[in-house]
């Protein structure tokens, strides 16, 4: 199969959506509950005058069966009238290639591909044969796994099948590191994935990332930050009563007042500026990565402390201690790191380390 390496071909969003203050903004529930909730919620999405396209989850792939998976094709219909009415282009995510043909006979205006479905190439390849030729423009999520390459395949098939009108979704992954988000967001690699493809637009999705609507705000705070062009937001007219995701569902009024006070893309900052926030903020997400690394590291230390009470050992082990700095400090030579500075730190974790294990 051929390759494409770069985003030369793809149409830049303003020649083909309206935006907002220079980004887009896709906004909508998390799913199609009934006629009257997506009316409700897209008609106050359009009073916003914000709103660049409105996102609608018809079919919804659930992690396990017995939960509410949207109202399918019944909706499709709802989508049309409620396009007419407020003039909001729609899109709609695709997971098998008969969604997309649905898609298309209903004048869906996009889909996009979901993370569970960018991680199969497979699928991917069928549902770009379904668009070929057709011009239907698609959003494509990142993979549920930190996979670059998988993203920019997806994309790359995508392309070959002649779509120019392509985004990319940066909704954070799943890494099973203890985090007060849903999803683990690992900035780096939509970075590298601009590096790679610079005319490619990304967009933040951070509903999906933060998983709780407290933290929507800081996610699209860093997101901004990057210099990501545009936002997926998911929201609802009533979020306590949404059937899927309402944690991390926003009212449309919400939203509205967390992207008034977004810096428009003419005051985006100079590229040394740029650079430094780009940098700064992945040293946030390590920092980050440090401390949810070190709390599950006291953790297991206090499930040691409470072995060594019921059999009767002693807390301080020296030889343990031995040859842990050893180790540790060997392995950070050879990482590059200053041996002097990780003595200091293992000698701060051990003593803690002992602390909690003494019931601390």
């Amino acid at each position: 199969m051929a390759s494409v390496t770069s985003g030369d071909h793809i149409v830049p969003l303003a020649e083909w959506l309206p935006l907002h203050k220079g980004l887009l903004i896709v906004a909508g529930p998390c799913s199609v509950e009934s006629q009257q909730q997506l009316a409700a919620t897209a008609r106050q999405l359009a009073d916003t005058g914000m709103v660049s396209v409105l996102r609608a989850g018809v079919w919804k792939p659930r992690s396990q069966p017995g939960h509410f998976e949207g109202r399918g094709d019944e909706s499709l219909p709802w989508l049309r009238d409620i396009k007419a009415e407020t003039g909001l282009p729609v899109a709609v995510e695709v997971a098998r290639p008969n969604h997309a043909e649905r898609c298309l006979a209903h004048d869906v205006d996009m889909i996009w591909l979901g993370a569970r479905t960018t991680v199969n190439p497979f699928m991917v390849q069928e549902i770009a044969r379904v668009i070929s030729g057709t011009d239907m423009p698609v959003m494509i999520k990142n993979p549920v796994c930190p996979d670059l390459r998988l993203w920019i395949g997806a994309i790359e098939r995508m392309m070959l099948a002649g779509a120019r009108k392509i985004i990319a979704i940066h909704r954070g992954f799943q890494t099973g590191r203890t985090s007060i988000y849903r999803n683990d967001p690992m900035w780096d690699i939509p970075v590298a994935l601009k590096q790679k493809m610079p005319e490619l637009p990304v967009i933040c999705d951070p509903s999906h990332i933060a998983g709780d609507a407290r933290w929507i705000p800081e996610v699209i705070a860093k997101a901004m930050a990057l210099n990501m062009q545009g936002l997926m937001i998911e929201t609802h007219h009533k979020p306590g009563e949404a059937l899927t995701d309402p944690l991390q569902q926003i009212t449309p009024a919400e939203m509205k007042s967390m992207i008034q006070h977004l810096p428009g893309k003419a005051e985006a900052q100079n590229a040394a500026a740029h650079q430094l926030a780009s940098l700064r903020q992945q040293i946030d997400e390590k920092d980050q990565y440090l401390l949810e690394i070190l709390a599950s590291r006291f953790t297991l230390s206090r499930q040691v402390g409470m072995v060594k009470k019921q059999h009767g050992e002693a807390i301080i082990q020296p030889g343990r201690q031995k040859e842990l700095f050893q180790d540790r400090l060997s392995r950070a030579e050879a990482l590059g790191l200053d041996t002097d500075f990780v003595e200091r730190f293992l000698m701060l974790l051990h003593e803690e380390s002992v602390a909690v294990q003494g019931g601390k």
